[in-house]
């Protein structure tokens, strides 16, 4: 079986099939850096470290482009995040995107999370993202208004495709700022005129202003990958507005598809509910790892399917734990075996063994990267072991080399 991957955008699995053969191009939406990342932030990036990891597994040259948005995410009362971190901290803005663009890094060095082949920052690629905006309202696809830069969304009829939302069906106020100033209430910000307080703005043909947060993705994509790439991945809750724009915004530029295939983690909730700093129900990632082994949290994430949501609990990872630590006794049992067995060839018995093996991992990975499934046979692998080495007496070298040689390249260079 080939690999298959359920495509968002057409609500089914399909078969892989990349734009240049042998090569995979890969974007994914990366964090906004004013604060420390959470256990959410994990899942999506978990996951698809495991991604990339198995496209490289099947021989894939894959380039990863993840982003760094350092400017342009709004909330809802339409103040920038990072601007409102650096006032309550007394701190200059680019000093707290430092800090935490370094602190998400540790983060994920800890996870065994690969870092990016590319990591752009939105900051520093504000030329492209005001030559695709400058392209837009030549197309009229945008429309300036008092210095400010509003996509036209009844210009694209494709709008609401991903989400399956519907125009004429956004309400004031639904996840988008209302402003007098925009035609439709779903128009979105490509470019915002900055107020005399704002400490964050670049020089524009309108004036001076920063972007809006969905245009950098659009723009930084299209500059690394092309205007058309493989896949586009992020976390469900980013699928209205963000990618819903990112894909009216780039296909009405370019006049090409944008992402061919979209993939988009599940939420994940803190003991049932909700993260919210406002609730104080929420978890960084260094206080899980102060808590629990790295290798317990990524057992923990990939147990349930990427798309799937999941639930955070202490008894939830512990069970995780334990899951890992059977694996882990295997491969040390074997380890500790190998350093003394006599020379020689694996064992036939060995060899079809692991030969089955390896082939139930590939087809549960095949299958839309099914990481639990894979971890089911990693924990199939670990009984078949212990107990060939318990109940089989003592084993060639060949053949615990052989063992050792799957449980790293499975477990290790995969998963």
């Amino acid at each position: 079986m080939s690999l298959r991957i359920y495509n968002v955008l057409s609500r089914q699995k399909e078969e892989f099939v990349p734009l240049t053969p042998g090569r995979v191009n890969i974007y994914v939406c990366g964090p906004t850096v004013y604060d420390y990342s959470h256990i959410g932030h994990a899942k999506t990036y978990v996951s698809f470290d495991v991604v990339v990891r198995y496209l490289r597994f099947l021989g894939f040259d894959v380039l990863y482009v993840q982003n760094i948005t350092d400017v342009g995410h709004m909330l809802d009362t339409g103040e920038d995040r990072i601007l409102k971190k650096a006032r309550q901290t007394s701190a200059l803005p680019m000093q707290v995107v430092e800090t935490y663009a370094r602190a998400y890094f540790d983060d994920m060095d800890a996870l065994g999370v690969r870092r990016p082949d590319i990591s752009p920052r939105a900051s520093g690629h504000i030329p492209e993202q005001i030559a695709m905006i400058e392209q837009l309202i030549k197309d009229e696809h945008a429309y300036v208004n008092n210095g400010s830069v509003y996509f036209s969304v009844a210009s694209f009829p494709e709008y609401g495709k991903l989400s399956g939302r519907i125009v004429e069906d956004l309400e004031d106020g639904a996840r988008v700022a209302v402003r007098e100033d925009k035609r439709h209430p779903a128009d979105f910000a490509l470019w915002k005129k900055a107020e005399p307080e704002h400490i964050l703005r670049w020089p524009s043909p309108w004036g001076d202003g920063f972007p809006g947060w969905h245009i950098e993705c659009s723009a930084m994509s299209a500059k690394y990958l092309g205007e058309t790439f493989d896949i586009h991945g992020g976390g469900i809750d980013n699928i209205f507005p963000h990618n819903e724009c990112e894909i009216a915004q780039s296909e009405a530029a370019h006049g090409a598809t944008f992402a061919r295939y979209w993939m988009l983690t599940g939420s994940l909730t803190l003991d049932g509910v909700k993260m919210s700093k406002s609730l104080g129900n929420t978890m960084t990632i260094k206080d899980a790892l102060g808590q629990w082994r790295a290798e317990a949290i990524r057992y923990f994430i990939l147990s349930s399917q990427y798309s799937n949501p999941i639930d955070f609990s202490d008894e939830a990872v512990e069970a995780a734990h334990k899951g890992w630590q059977r694996i882990w006794g295997a491969v040390s049992l074997t380890r500790e075996q190998l350093r003394r067995a006599a020379p020689g060839e694996p064992s036939a018995e060995a060899t079809a063994m692991l030969a089955a093996i390896r082939e139930q991992f590939i087809e549960r990975m095949d299958d839309d990267f099914n990481a639990p499934g894979a971890l089911a046979v990693l924990q199939e692998l670990t009984r078949q072991v212990n107990t060939l080495i318990n109940e089989g007496g003592p084993q060639t070298g060949g053949t615990l080399s052989a063992i050792d040689a799957l449980f790293r390249e499975l477990g290790g260079d995969v998963l």
